[in-house]
């Protein structure tokens, strides 16, 4: 009679460590998303369109959603490009290098706004440089796309970066021996097997610049139809006590951060899918 042998768990069994996962997700994420949707459904639904409508309000979210959405494409290629030196050269400083990759998830980002003010305004040690050339940079949409850039520059680099580590040489080495160019190497070769990891950095990129806050407010200027982002004017909603109409503007925020992902999860899934045939 065979004997079945079971490896012991060092967790408990399935039930508890899932009752104490939802348990954990609830408190931390479920029950503050729906007091978010309870507290705006205090207001009348003609209330609520006249809030997330107004001009102000709408050119804030072009604001934010265009901005991180250009900054992340902008880390999707230097993201890219940076995994790529960390991973395939070795060089005095790579260490120092690979570390400064980190520094804007350690830097507190009111910290890094006021050092990108400082260095891009019209008297910065930069900025001086590009005010001649019809270059402005601080309280500019430009400023917020580089502040925002800064931020989210990390999520793409890690994201892509063990993809690389893993990929095997020696496929680019056999492709290299038949013939293909370096170019035919890595759209062929490589970028079908970085395109998932550079879609999930991507969409984590965009999604932490959607909401960034602290870096943005000091090189924006917060002018209104111009450079106010919409945290900002949640910010603002909440200090003036209209905490209806600021939660109503954060439904709208989460619902197009949701639906945003949703789509970037399904092409990830889809081209997932497309690779491994």
């Amino acid at each position: 009679m065979p004997i079945l042998l079971y490896k012991r768990s060092s967790l408990p069994g399935f039930g508890i460590t899932l009752g104490f996962s939802v348990l954990y997700l609830g408190l931390l994420v479920l029950i503050p998303l729906a007091m978010l949707v309870i507290k705006s459904m205090g207001m009348t639904w003609s209330a609520f369109w006249q809030t997330v409508t107004d001009p102000r309000v709408i050119d804030s979210y072009k604001l934010s959603f265009g901005t991180a959405l250009v900054a992340a494409v902008i880390n999707l290629v230097f993201g890219l490009l940076v995994a790529w030196v960390l991973v395939r050269y070795r060089f005095f400083g790579r260490r120092v290098v690979d570390a400064l990759v980190d520094l804007p998830f350690a830097l507190p980002t009111a910290v890094a706004g006021i050092v990108l003010t400082t260095l891009y305004s019209s008297h910065g040690w930069i900025g001086r440089w590009l005010e001649p050339l019809g270059i402005h940079v601080a309280y500019t949409p430009l400023g917020i796309i580089l502040a925002l850039t800064f931020i989210s520059l990390p999520f793409v680099v890690r994201s892509v970066q063990p993809v690389l580590e893993d990929l095997a040489k020696e496929v680019e080495e056999a492709a290299a021996s038949l013939g293909a160019s370096r170019m035919q190497v890595f759209l062929r070769i490589i970028l079908p097997e970085l395109w998932p990891a550079l879609l999930t950095g991507f969409a984590l990129a965009f999604a932490r610049a959607v909401g960034e806050f602290g870096s943005v407010i000091f090189i924006s200027g917060n002018i209104p139809h111009k450079t106010e982002i919409t945290p900002l004017l949640i910010f603002s909603k909440l200090e003036q006590f209209k905490y209806a109409e600021a939660t109503a503007i954060a439904v709208v925020m989460l619902g197009a951060s949701f639906v945003l992902l949703l789509a970037i999860n399904v092409l990830q899934r889809w081209t997932t899918s497309r690779m491994s045939l």
